[in-house]
């Protein structure tokens, strides 16, 4: 939980029973995140999984290192950039808002004990994305509060790609997080081919993967594969 309650502004408290609304949701914030990972795997780097979950119809691609010199990161960072914008993909940078800054990112994803999302936005402007990391409704509520785009919600299922993440919430934390926040809900944890359709259905707008497109043989086959589970439930909640 986050101990900085004197930064949030706080919104209208009647917003719990509200539904999400064109006008609630901003900012494009993307359907299809792919998270790009070099512990997990070393088959490919940060560039090549980017352009390869590109190719495969990524909407928004997450740089996430935690080692490195910034140098290095900031490299990487501004080449993945380049990548996402002759791509027509959103670029994203995990925690480090400096990284996120010198690249020229698109937003930047905070956990519940990084940098506050309302300094956050302090310093990125309004018209970048930010997104917020939740494991439970107070969490969500938090991210809400604190001026996020949209929140990552997760573990929905077991997953071994983050060694923080807690326990897993199931379906029924983004049944309730998605009844009570009136933001983009992105589902994170475990998401794969197999399940995508559930956490859609069960009101996430979008995904986030780490493992199940960086650890697969073939990253643009499996990124295209998660497309069009979601481009399916999208017509099927369309009629």
């Amino acid at each position: 939980m986050l101990s900085f309650p004197c930064f949030f502004q706080r919104r209208k408290a009647h917003f719990s029973l509200r539904n999400k609304t064109d006008a609630d949701m901003k900012k494009e914030t993307g359907r299809l995140h792919i998270l790009t990972d070099t512990v997990l795997q070393d088959r490919f780097s940060h560039v090549e999984l980017a352009r390869m979950a590109i190719e495969g119809g990524a909407s928004v691609i997450q740089f996430r290192q935690k080692t490195g010199t910034t140098r290095e990161m900031i490299s990487i960072a501004s080449q993945m950039k380049r990548l996402c914008a002759e791509g027509d993909a959103l670029f994203i940078v995990n925690d480090r808002i400096d990284v996120a800054m010198a690249s020229e990112a698109d937003g930047v994803h905070l956990g519940q004990d990084d940098f506050p999302l309302s300094l956050a936005r302090k310093l990125l402007g309004e018209d970048k994305i930010i997104g917020g990391s939740a494991g439970n409704l107070d969490e969500a509520m938090l991210c809400y509060t604190g001026g996020a785009d949209y929140v990552g919600v997760g573990p929905v299922f077991a997953t071994s790609s983050k060694m923080d993440a807690g326990p897993a919430g199931g379906l029924d934390l983004v049944r309730t997080i998605a009844a009570k926040i009136p933001l983009p809900i992105i589902a994170i944890g475990g998401v794969d081919e197999e399940n995508a359709a559930h956490v859609l259905r069960a009101g996430a707008q979008g995904i986030a993967v780490i493992s199940a497109v960086c650890c697969k043989p073939n990253p643009k086959a499996s990124t295209a594969a998660l497309n069009k589970v979601l481009q399916s439930c999208l017509m099927e909640k369309n009629g």
